[in-house]
């Protein structure tokens, strides 16, 4: 995939100051438009977005983000290992943003790619810079299980779900997540990404005992695990997700949160 190109270049300045010990979502940058200097943090996606070609030029082409390309050739290679083509698959892609993910879905000849995302402003970067990509793409709370969209999307009768870069950090938390992945049909395919710290004992996400659930509980019949480089930190170091794909056994249930 190659990042969209854009006729504007942003002036991107990282803090001078040290910001290893900072969370990832809490890092910021400084640019500068019309004179005036902005500071935004990275997961003010509403600021980004509204920026064209900003996302781009900060996290894949400064920050070296392999996310997206990573999860669509996962997805592809394992669905086409258990004898399953991409041209069956309707997917929905779950914190969508400006529709990176879903491009490179259609790329590989997906039947339906349907984005859903919570901020309005995604919707807006996606329709500008890659218009034609999603069949639909709904701006949605998905942690609200009782918003009319919901039976839209489960008309579409995904069996396939896409989650990259957007859980974690309060942007998808559990609770969102189990809507999504309800919405999938049974024996759909399921792919997601994690930080690798999400998964370790101490994590207070929940995502680290909802993984081992999805797992040991047969809510999801694991066929690939990978951790991989997701992206640069501002200092240079390695950032480390997990990429997780599988088959979904059957829905999340209240027994599967309980105490998460």
């Amino acid at each position: 995939m190659t990042t969209r190109p854009h006729s504007h270049r942003y002036p991107i300045r990282f803090p001078a100051s040290d910001q290893t010990l900072f969370e990832q979502g809490e890092s910021s940058f400084t640019t500068s438009e019309n004179g005036r200097e902005t500071c935004i943090r990275f997961h003010d996606y509403a600021a980004i977005y509204a920026r064209p070609g900003l996302y781009e030029q900060l996290f894949y082409d400064r920050l070296k983000c392999a996310s997206p390309r990573k999860l669509v050739e996962l997805l592809t290679a394992v669905a086409a290992e258990a004898g399953e083509e991409t041209f069956r698959l309707r997917i929905l892609d779950v914190g969508a943003g400006n529709g990176m993910v879903g491009e490179l879905l259609l790329d590989q000849g997906a039947a339906r790619v349907v984005g859903v995302d919570i901020l309005a402003e995604a919707k807006a970067a996606a329709m500008r810079d890659r218009p034609g990509v999603y069949d639909a793409y709904y701006v949605l709370d998905l942690t609200c299980d009782r918003d009319p969209l919901l039976q839209e999307l489960k008309e579409w009768h995904f069996n396939a779900m896409t989650c990259v870069a957007a859980l974690g950090f309060g942007d998808i938390p559990v609770v969102a997540f189990r809507t999504a992945y309800n919405l999938v049909a049974d024996d759909g395919w399921i792919a997601f990404n994690i930080k690798e710290s999400f998964l370790d004992q101490e994590d207070t996400s929940g995502f680290s005992q909802l993984i081992q659930r999805l797992i040991h509980d047969d809510y999801l019949r694991l066929h690939h695990l990978q951790r991989y480089r997701h992206r640069l930190s501002i200092e240079g170091r390695p950032l480390h997700y997990y990429a997780v794909l599988g088959r979904k056994r059957r829905d999340l249930d209240e027994a599967c949160l309980a105490g998460l």
